[in-house]
């Protein structure tokens, strides 16, 4: 029956998640990793992940192994993870990738997303929509676990920066189209100087440039950290923020799964979708689509009305 609820033995029960590549997509698929544990909290769960996103799940106290799929390694490196996989018959395999690999394991049940239930339009919300048949109806929010080293390496990073009351900026984004002007972010941060003490700007070594961009003759004192900290560092940096504003990317997930107030700039792209999830979020999608059609009084705007 499509209603039923499947119940995985609480004592001995294996469970596998197979999870997205992106970090973004990574970040969203802890509403499941999360709504499993409470549903099951005795239960192992295994996952298959992304190395760069697995990241995420390093310090989540009730994982079980983390497993790599990697698109580089090809069929031979497929090969080999069926073959790990194929030791454990797992209770129950929630594969939020489906492109195959959930039916080649051991398993009694699988939900996939070939099945899921509609919950709503958003990622999080169809990611759950797979598991709806164990009867479970409430979404936790996103999640990253993070550790006292890494709070005490972001207090660290940060401890030249006067005040509290701090601007994360993320200026770069994986694709072109979805940057918003460094000049823009300049603006941004003059027209919100009297609201914040310090700027941290934030991004992959990619965007070290862009970044340094943004922090030339700041009116505000700044920490340019593009490209000197990993993810979760990252995210304990992004945890003691008072705002982000970014491009569609990463870190505005990691910013929302904190906690962090976070407003994200769509340029292309499906914000009902892929926006970062929580109740501090928000968004604005610009002009035909076009973020060089996006003015700085927008966002200032965005970003007091978060606050």
């Amino acid at each position: 029956m499509a209603n039923a609820v499947y119940r995985v033995n609480s004592t001995t029960g294996n469970i596998l998640l197979i999870t997205l590549s992106n970090i973004g997509d990574a970040v969203m698929t802890t509403p499941v990793l999360e709504a499993l544990h409470r549903r099951y909290p005795e239960a192992s769960i295994d996952l298959v992940a992304d190395r760069r996103s697995s990241e995420v799940f390093t310090h989540c106290p009730y994982r079980g192994r983390i497993l790599f799929k990697e698109k580089r390694a090809g069929w031979r490196g497929t090969l080999q993870l069926v073959r790990t996989l194929r030791h454990t018959r797992y209770d129950l395999i929630v594969d939020l990738r489906t492109d195959g690999l959930s039916y080649l394991l051991r398993a009694r049940r699988r939900l996939t997303k070939r099945h899921r239930q509609a919950r709503g339009p958003h990622a999080v919300e169809q990611h759950m929509g797979v598991i709806a048949a164990l009867g479970i109806a409430d979404i936790p929010p996103t999640h990253i676990w993070l550790t006292p080293p890494l709070e005490r390496a972001a207090e660290q990073r940060l401890k030249t920066l006067p005040g509290t009351r701090w601007l994360a900026l993320g200026p770069g984004a994986n694709w072109e189209p979805k940057i918003w002007p460094a000049e823009r972010f300049k603006d941004l941060i003059v027209q919100l100087a009297d609201n914040f003490d310090g700027i941290i700007l934030l991004g992959g070594p990619g965007d070290a440039e862009r970044c340094s961009l943004v922090a030339q003759n700041c009116p505000l004192p700044a920490v340019n950290l593009a490209g000197e900290t990993g993810l979760l560092e990252a995210t304990a940096v992004l945890a003691r923020a008072t705002v982000f504003v970014g491009n569609d990317s990463g870190l505005g997930h990691l910013a929302s799964a904190v906690g962090t107030p976070t407003l994200t700039l769509f340029g292309p792209g499906q914000p009902e979708r892929y926006r970062p999830w929580g109740e501090n979020t928000r968004w604005l999608t610009s002009p035909e689509n076009d973020l060089n059609r996006l003015m700085a009084e927008d966002v200032a705007k965005g970003v007091i009305e978060l606050r």
